[in-house]
């Protein structure tokens, strides 16, 4: 054996001599265990007492036995803890809550309404202590994902007996959350009641729960397929007023219901509202706005004679592309699909489209976000002497995204393909200052940039100080997109920013920035790359000020494929 008993503390001696007894005493004597005790011996008498200069003779043999104790107790105690934390973990894996959460977690990835029931009523006559977690599972597997209003009576009863599980809820003292509150919001629109609906939306602030987006859905879309459209209005007016803001389904939802029961003010409402939240319309936003332009009372609702003034004074005031006074003109509308030209003149009725403005003060915010979720995100040091070289090397015409621009249309990564597009930008430039080019570090000192005539190209963007090398182990997006919004310049990239990093900065202001300052790269003829440069226009829903609407869809992109547009217009305006 390692260690002699008598030179151990008694509760290590006792310790060890159960070891001895155990029905393990053949392992604890074997040789492979004894090599692995000197091991782990070593080891916590070098962390426990590292070895020091001598100051005098000292007994060895008493060394010895104090590292023998310590290492001996330290194995144990940590042997110990080990198999506590080992055993914790076991129970609970082994718990019946644990159990049955596990279970009805594959229910409600097979969509097994039976089983998970069958789970739930064991588990009752078992005396199993049902949580939130419990409850919601078997609540998400009562809704149904169709329209259950024609069915059999057998679907009906699994949405009773939905409502019965919240009741056993509250008398089991569970504390509801906001997922349980959705469930049952949906189970009460499955049963074409959207008033319970909204009513159990209403709740959840009792209970201190803000709710979301879905929450609202089952009691919005209930009013809206029963055509009340003041209770839609409610919900609407309740949403905003706990901050949740409607998205395209919901306002096209509203814009449909509004439509069919003649609401001209708040069809107005809800197109003016789809502008300001997703720009581009889906296909079936699309065409519920096409149905409503082609209606008889469309037709018919409108200002003959307006004040032109006024209207031009809205146009001013919420910066171009719209005025807010209301349907203008009077007769029919002619609504087709077009396209736009180069200069944004829509080829149908030959009005021109306006590049509607940014706010200086939205830019200057937006770049105060951008930096600090830079800082957040990337080693705080390195970015801020980002900022620092920025602010002595700046401001630049435009900004290149130099790994994207190198590899786009290429298999390989190619710095004639910068160099040409960095010359091209230099000419277009006011100040005819070379570009700010963004390059990782493993760009710039490895692979294609040992290359002779690279590396003197890479040299001369150096001098010029136009080349800025980002750190090993960031992402370079963050600095090109701060340069580009902090220059107030032209971006070239054909990233489309839409992965999880650009969604932090929301959909308001980004999309639009993106759209007056992005310049792509397009293949042309000769294999070369050209600059697609930003649009002359937005593309936003417009309001003219002779009440003409261009309504820009998801369909087509501008770079390869021209967007669809819906214009509308009338046919007798105001003279």
């Amino acid at each position: 054996m390692l260690f002699r008993v008598g030179s151990l503390s008694s509760k290590t001696s006792l310790l060890l001599s159960f070891f001895r007894k155990s029905s393990n005493a053949q392992f604890v004597q074997s040789k492979r265990f004894d090599s692995l005790l000197w091991r782990r011996y070593y080891s916590v008498t070098k962390l426990i007492n590292p070895p020091k200069q001598s100051n005098g003779p000292i007994s060895m043999a008493r060394k010895s036995s104090h590292y023998s104790t310590t290492s001996a107790e330290a194995l144990i105690q940590n042997s110990t803890n080990s198999g506590t934390r080992m055993s914790k973990k076991k129970a609970r894996r082994e718990a019946p809550e644990m159990i049955l959460r596990v279970k009805l977690d594959l229910c409600s990835k097979d969509g097994n309404f039976t089983e998970a029931f069958c789970l739930y009523n064991e588990a009752r006559a078992n005396g199993v202590q049902l949580n939130v977690h419990h409850y919601n599972v078997l609540l998400y597997l009562c809704c149904p994902n169709r329209d259950v209003s024609k069915e059999g009576e057998g679907n009906l009863t699994m949405l009773d007996r939905g409502f019965e599980i919240f009741k056993q809820m509250g008398i089991d003292k569970v504390e509801p959350n906001e997922a349980t509150f959705t469930n049952l919001s949906r189970l009460a629109a499955a049963k074409e009641d959207p008033r319970l609906a909204f009513d159990l939306v209403k709740q959840m602030t009792e209970h201190g729960i803000v709710p979301k987006l879905r929450s609202y859905g089952p009691a919005l879309f209930g009013f809206c397929k029963k055509g009340m459209a003041d209770e839609a209005y409610e919900v609407d007016f309740h949403m905003r007023g706990n901050g949740v803001l409607p998205e395209e389904t919901e306002l096209t939802a509203l814009l449909r219901v509004s439509s069919e029961f003649k609401k001209e003010g708040k069809v107005y409402e809800m197109i003016h509202r789809l502008r300001t939240t997703v720009r581009q319309v889906s296909e079936e936003t699309a065409a519920t706005i096409t149905d409503w332009f082609k209606s008889k009372i469309a037709s018919e609702i409108g200002e003959d004679k307006w004040d032109v003034e006024k209207v031009r004074k809205g146009f001013l005031e919420g910066g171009g592309g719209w005025h807010g006074q209301g349907w203008l003109g009077k007769g029919d509308w002619r609504v087709v699909r077009t396209t736009m030209d180069d200069c944004g003149v829509c080829r149908s009725c030959g009005e021109k489209l306006v590049c509607i403005d940014i706010d200086p003060k939205e830019t200057e915010k937006f770049a105060e976000l951008l930096a600090t979720l830079a800082s957040q995100k990337e080693a705080r040091t390195n970015f801020a002497k980002f900022q620092e070289w920025l602010q002595r090397q700046g401001p630049f015409d435009a900004v290149v995204d130099g790994a994207n621009l190198g590899l786009a249309n290429k298999h390989t990564f190619s710095f004639s393909q910068i160099a040409r597009v960095v010359n091209e930008l230099r000419q277009i430039s006011p100040s005819k200052k070379l570009p700010l080019i963004i390059l990782h570090q493993g760009r710039v000192s490895g692979g294609p940039a040992q290359n002779p005539n690279n590396k003197r190209l890479l040299e001369s963007w150096k001098k010029g100080g136009s080349l800025y090398a980002t750190p090993q182990g960031s992402n370079d997006d963050w600095y090109w997109l701060y340069a580009a919004v902090s220059c107030k310049c032209l971006l070239v990239t054909n990233d489309e920013m839409r992965d999880h990093l650009f969604n932090l900065l929301g959909n308001n202001f980004f999309p639009r920035w993106k759209e007056k300052h992005q310049a792509r790269l397009k293949p042309s003829g000769d294999g070369l790359l050209s600059l697609h440069m930003p649009p002359p226009y937005s593309h936003v829903i417009q309001e003219s000020k002779q009440g003409n609407w261009h309504i820009p869809t998801v369909t087509g992109d501008d770079l390869e494929t021209p967007r669809q547009w819906i214009c509308a217009t009338r046919t007798r305006l105001h003279e």
